[in-house]
Order: C-alpha cells, then structure tokens, then sequence
C-alpha cells in the first residue's frame, strides 16, 4: 500500500466525524443503519433494472452522469455499512479478514475452478 492510500480505519474515523459534527449518532441504530443498507443497495440496483449483463457491464465503466451516480450509490451503500460497523464496535479489517478466511474453507480452489466442471 502506498504512502497516498487510505485505510478502513481512516475511512471509518471520517465517516464518524462527518456524523459527529452534524450530530446524527442519535439516529445510528442497528436497526436504522441497516435498513439504510438495504435502501442505498436498492438505489444502486434500480440504475441496472431491466439491463442486460452486458449492457449493465457496459453503464457502469462508461463515464458520465450515470457512472457518476452508481459510484455514488455505492459510496452510501458503503457507508452505511461502515457506519454500522462503528456503532457495533466491529473492527473492519478482523472481520471482513475473519470471513475471507470463513469463505476460502466454503469454497475451496479446486476442479469447479469459476463454477465449471473440468
């Protein structure tokens, strides 16, 4: 990682600082940040309703107004995600490293390699 790049860490002490200052920890419930989760996520998915899987593949790496608007989803859907791990005092680097570990054991590399027979 470069000296430039930015860590969960620093991402997530940002987010709370943004929330602090405004003073909207109050409404930061399990319950709210993850309905907010769902919400954003179903925002995100109506830009690729009706699509084909390439023509959504297509609108997405175009760039533009529609980019500029999935990218943004995306950003409140990880947000919120990470907000949600803050008020349940997750630390994001063990847990998302704990379900990769979790996922590899799941899914083995093996002869169904990319879910093909070989």
């Amino acid at each position: 990682m470069s000296e430039t790049e930015v860590t969960l860490t620093a991402i997530q002490q940002a987010i709370c600082e943004f929330r602090d200052a405004r003073d909207w920890r109050q409404f930061h419930s399990p319950k709210n940040l993850s309905m907010s989760i769902a919400i954003e996520a179903a925002e995100l998915m109506e830009h690729f309703q009706w699509l084909t899987t390439d023509e959504a593949t297509h609108l997405a790496r175009q760039q533009g107004t529609s980019r500029q608007a999935i990218v943004e989803e995306l950003a409140d859907v990880l947000i919120y995600c990470i907000s949600l791990a803050d008020i349940l005092e997750c630390d994001l680097n063990e847990i998302i490293l704990d379900k990769l570990a979790k996922n590899r054991t799941k899914y083995p590399v093996g002869p169904d390699y990319g879910g093909l027979k070989r």
